[in-house]
C-alpha cells in the first residue's frame, strides 16, 4: 500500500529533502508552499494520510491550517505533524492543544522523521492498531 503525504513548507528545499526519503518508503508526496496551498490540496486530494506542516508559512500559518483541519469533521482525524524552527518551541502547547499529532524542531533527522511518519500511518492505515 502507499501513502499519500502532503508536505507544506515555505522553505522548498526542506519540502525536498522530506519528499525524497519518504519517497524511499511506501510513501507519494505532495509539496505546498503555503498554508492556503494545503487546504487546497486537502481538498484537492482527499487520499491524503498524514500532513507535515511547517509552523511558519505565508497565507496561512501551520497552526491556522492545523485549526481548520480539526474545525472540519471530514479532516479532524488527519494525523498532523508540525515541523518548527528551533526556537519555536513556546508554539508547542498551541500546537498540541490544537491536536498536533506530533512537533519536530528543524533541523530534523530525515531517518527520525520517516520514522514518525510510518509509525503514524501505519496506526492510521489498521485502524488505530500499529
Amino acid at each position: 500500500m502507499t501513502w499519500h503525504i502532503l508536505v507544506a513548507d515555505d522553505e522548498p528545499h526542506i519540502g525536498r529533502i522530506i519528499q525524497t526519503k519518504l519517497e524511499q518508503g511506501p510513501f507519494r508526496v505532495t509539496l505546498v508552499y503555503d498554508g492556503a496551498e494545503a487546504l487546497r490540496a486537502l481538498d484537492e486530494y482527499p487520499d491524503i494520510a498524514l500532513l507535515l506542516l511547517d509552523l511558519m508559512m505565508p497565507k496561512l500559518t501551520g497552526l491556522e491550517v492545523l485549526a481548520n483541519i480539526r474545525a472540519d469533521p471530514r479532516r479532524s482525524a488527519l494525523p498532523c505533524v508540525i515541523l518548527t524552527a528551533a526556537g519555536q518551541d513556546e508554539r508547542y502547547d498551541e500546537a498540541m492543544r490544537l491536536g498536533a499529532s506530533d512537533f519536530i524542531t528543524k533541523p530534523f533527522s530525515p531517518k527520525r522523521l520517516y520514522a514518525r511518519v510510518v509509525e503514524l500511518t501505519s496506526a492510521t492505515a489498521t485502524g488505530g492498531t500499529a
